[in-house]
């Protein structure tokens, strides 16, 4: 098994971006000119690796490779963006990969795009790239290409090399148990388990207790011996099983209006470990926007307006406004998925109004998180 944090510092190292690998200080997939940028960097980089990985690595600052981490992003469905734009897409997985020295809430985005012998193309438009686009790496850039394009295999021993030089040790799984058991989670209550004599999950979580059921909140999870987070949320609450083959994570999205929350199940996640030495994650949508009246909707929803637009006159704000913008990120997710369309815009676009209030800013990521999750609408990217 791959040690994907020293994979990342291996990467790193290896000089600057190139023809295998390319650095990010973040992701931007909420606009199509971010979609774009991805898509491109995604195609150029697997139609000049045909027979090796390559990586992208978020959350570095370009020009000296300080490791600045990034917010954890779970969208699995990143995959579908690929399908929808790429024609012979290749198979991409995204991971959160913590590092000591970042902040609990920040990690390191690891983007492997797998190799494949077929050449990828966009088959529609987005942003400023037209339908049948067609890029590769030169260098540390991702460069439009017309005509035959030249199979480049000069990069498989280099990469083979060097995620040789990351695969894990006893020592590195060790040192993970012990960090997340004794220093970062030891108020906590950490707990881990054992699968098959190979794998090592730890998590932690605080107990909280609704409706005769208890949950877990600011929930941390780590398969160890990749160095993998596969679950962190400062607000949402989960509940965990598991047996000797299997952990699930079922998570849940509190909301409600005025005061009055209940925790509706979103997403179940289910992490499957075999006997010779692999795993798989399965992923199953359960969420079912909840109903509320239209009528009290369309309030909050100009309430919210009104609220922006004091911010943006930088007009002080009342004691019951101040409360009524802490709940601003959970109401206009609620008028979204009730059928007030542009409510998630007006949400995005608000997000330099909410940066100086810490909470509300923390909510304010936690909503996009879970949007992206129950309404990532690739089509919509493509009008």
């Amino acid at each position: 098994m791959i040690n994907k944090r020293l994979l990342i510092k291996n990467l790193l190292a290896h000089n600057d971006e190139s023809s295998f690998y390319d650095k990010k200080r973040q992701l931007n997939l909420h606009s199509r000119e971010g979609k774009g940028k991805f898509l491109k960097h995604i195609c150029a980089l697997s139609n000049s690796n045909p027979t090796n990985n390559s990586y992208i690595v978020v959350g570095v600052e370009d020009h000296d490779n300080e490791i600045v981490g990034d917010d954890f992003f779970d969208d699995s469905r990143i995959q579908n963006l690929v399908n929808a734009f790429l024609e012979n897409p290749p198979k991409i997985q995204y991971e959160n990969v913590p590092f000591p020295n970042l902040p609990k809430d920040k990690v390191i985005g690891l983007v492997t795009i797998k190799p494949k012998s077929k050449i990828s193309y966009f088959k529609k438009g987005i942003h400023t790239i037209v339908a049948n686009s067609v890029f590769i790496r030169r260098g540390s850039n991702s460069v439009p290409i017309e005509g035959e394009v030249e199979k480049n295999y000069q990069n498989t021993e280099t990469v083979i090399g060097i995620e040789n030089s990351s695969r894990n040790s006893i020592q590195y799984t060790l040192d993970g148990v012990i960090d997340f058991m004794n220093f970062r989670h030891k108020d906590m209550s950490p707990k881990y388990y054992v699968f098959k004599e190979l794998f090592v999950i730890c998590w932690a979580g605080v107990p909280k207790k609704s409706r005769d059921k208890t949950f877990l909140s600011r929930v941390d999870i780590e398969l160890i011996n990749e160095q993998i987070k596969l679950f962190y949320s400062a607000q949402d609450v989960v509940t965990i099983v598991f047996d000797d083959d299997s952990f699930t994570i079922t998570e849940y999205v509190p909301l409600g209006l005025n005061d009055k929350t209940s925790y509706y199940p979103l997403e179940k996640q289910t992490i499957h470990f075999f006997d010779n030495g692999y795993y798989k994650i399965d992923r199953e949508m359960l969420f079912q926007p909840p109903e509320f009246n239209r009528k009290m909707l369309y309030h909050i929803y100009n309430a919210n307006m009104a609220l922006l637009q004091k911010l943006q006159k930088e007009i002080a704000l009342s004691e019951r406004e101040l409360k009524d913008l802490e709940n601003l990120p959970s109401t206009f997710m609620i008028c979204y998925l009730n059928g007030f369309d542009d409510a998630k815009q007006k949400l995005i676009d608000a997000k330099l109004l909410l940066k100086p209030f810490g909470n509300i800013y923390l909510s304010f990521k936690e909503a996009l998180r879970i949007l992206r999750k129950m309404k990532y609408d690739f089509q919509e990217g493509a009008k």
